[in-house]
């Protein structure tokens, strides 16, 4: 049942009238801050049961590919956002590719010129800026000299070959709204000068798509980044003339998230290391993992926790708790809330996920074997409280499937000196004989021999044997180990050692 203090956020709608979009450029994999954006509108929709739209800005057709749509997609089913619109599944206010969207676009702005919302400029940039400097204004951006051409002046400018670029004629009087996020935000005129909507090209600039296709596709709510805050006003000024023309209800409304800062006090670009999204699918992390921590960049679902899942934020998901100062990007969190996620995992669904990674390392065969299967699932449980993440399955666990154990430098020169290889021996010479090779039996015959009898302290009784039979110091539970890999392998690895 919805919360009846949301009316604030709701206004006259019904929630499941609720309609978010996210609106992707297809030029590469997903940044992270993109991705926080893509969680929260997800969630909004959600809460109320509306719908969330995927529309694709790709009006730059020279950075746009097709690889770039692919990685999107991608991108957002890796992390689990679906979407119950756009160009792969669809909807009742397509297309939701702006690139197939221009004759709409060009039918807008004959609506808008019509309707005197809109005027051609022929002023050059350099023109604009000489007119500034001349009247002593510090006001930048344009002063409207177009906005009241005479036919005189216009055939003028047309005969020097010039080609007007199209401007929306801004209201003369403040513009505010209630931002979801950061409350009331009143721009004034003087700062939100006329902006072109129309390139001199003929092609329809963001400007103009953006809002437009807000309107035509009914979107009742915008959540992005605080970044775009300083373009709101002028957006709400197209959404009100594109109302007066017939085209939508006029402005959603704006929930600006705030900025995601990475090193220093700079905000998280595109071109420092680990904002890529595609870093952390190849790093081995949980999707849940991720989307955990993006949620955590301005909103949390109490002031005692921060591991939760998906179905979990959306339920409590409230955008009013936003916090509208800087998140900074910890990877330290991050990978501690993605270690919280590895251990809520089934150790089937553990097993399932780290099969990939096993398979790119080599370790296991594509398709996997019966008799791998079966090992794997007696090996999950020693490792699913001792994993991060799912790229250090290789390194857990290549040791039982092999019998060409890959030995760690660092450990063997540590471990494995001339005291190391005698406690080897020694291990080797107390199991040899076991009647039964059981955890339990290994566990009894190796602390009775090195700690009990040779009076070694566990620590180092244990480590040599650890890294003659797994290669490393840091692996799953030794006598375990021993076990899974059988008492034929387990002596021929300590002799191997200790010869």
């Amino acid at each position: 049942m919805t919360d009846p203090d949301e009316g604030a956020v709701l206004g006259d709608l019904a929630p499941s009238d609720v309609r978010v979009r996210f609106p992707p450029s297809p030029t590469g994999f997903l940044h992270v801050g993109n991705a926080r954006s893509a969680l929260f509108n997800w969630a909004f929709a959600r809460h109320f049961g509306g719908k969330l739209v995927l529309r694709i800005e790709d009006t730059d057709l020279a950075r746009n590919t097709a690889e770039g749509y692919d990685s999107v997609l991608n991108s957002l089913r890796w992390l689990g956002i679906d979407w119950d619109e756009g160009p792969d599944v669809g909807g009742p206010v397509g297309p939701y590719k702006q690139s197939e969207r221009f004759d709409i676009y060009r039918d807008v702005v004959e609506k808008l010129r019509t309707a005197g919302s809109v005027y051609d400029c022929f002023c050059a940039a350099d023109e604009v800026e000489a007119r500034r400097k001349a009247s002593g204004s510090k006001v930048q951006g344009y002063d409207g000299f177009c906005r009241e051409l005479s036919a005189e002046q216009r055939a003028v400018f047309e005969a020097e070959g010039r080609t007007p670029v199209v401007r929306l004629r801004m209201p003369e009087h403040p513009i505010t709204f209630d931002d979801l996020v950061r409350g009331q935000v009143t721009f004034l005129p003087e700062n939100v000068p006329d902006f072109a909507i129309v390139r001199a090209s003929g092609d329809p600039l963001y400007t103009l798509v953006n809002p437009t296709d807000d309107a035509m596709m009914g979107i009742t709510h915008v959540l992005r980044g605080e970044d775009l805050l300083s373009s709101t006003p002028r957006q709400i000024a197209l959404y009100e003339a594109l109302k007066a023309v017939g085209i939508g209800s006029g402005a959603p409304r704006f929930g600006h998230l705030p900025i995601v800062m990475g090193e220093g006090n700079k905000r998280l670009s595109k071109r420092d290391a680990g904002s890529g999204l595609l870093d952390y699918v190849e790093g081995g992390y949980l999707p849940e993992g991720v989307l955990n921590y993006l949620a955590l960049l301005g909103w949390g679902i109490a002031a005692d926790r921060d591991v939760f899942t998906m179905a979990e934020m959306a339920e409590a998901f409230d955008i009013r708790r936003v916090n509208p100062n800087p998140a900074r990007f910890d990877i330290k969190k991050l990978d501690a809330i993605n270690a919280a996620h590895m251990r809520l995992l089934s150790l089937e669904e553990m097993g399932s996920r780290v099969t990939p990674y096993l398979q790119k390392a080599g370790v296991l065969s594509d398709p996997v074997t019966d008799e791998q299967q079966a090992l794997l699932g007696r090996a999950i449980p020693l490792v699913h409280e001792r994993m991060n993440k799912l790229t250090e399955a290789p390194d857990m666990l290549s040791f039982l499937f092999t019998d060409k154990v890959e030995y760690d430098a660092d450990d063997v020169a540590k471990l494995l000196d001339e005291e190391g290889r005698k406690v080897v021996a020694a291990a080797r010479s107390a199991v040899a004989d076991l009647p039964e090779w059981t955890t339990e039996a290994i566990d009894e015959a190796l602390r009775k021999k090195l700690v009990e009898e040779l009076g070694i302290k566990p620590r180092n009784a244990f480590g040599p044997v650890r890294v003659a039979i797994t290669g490393r110091r840091i692996s799953p539970p030794l006598f375990e180990s021993l076990e899974l890999l059988g008492r034929e392998e387990s002596l021929a690895r300590l002799d191997a050692v200790s010869a």
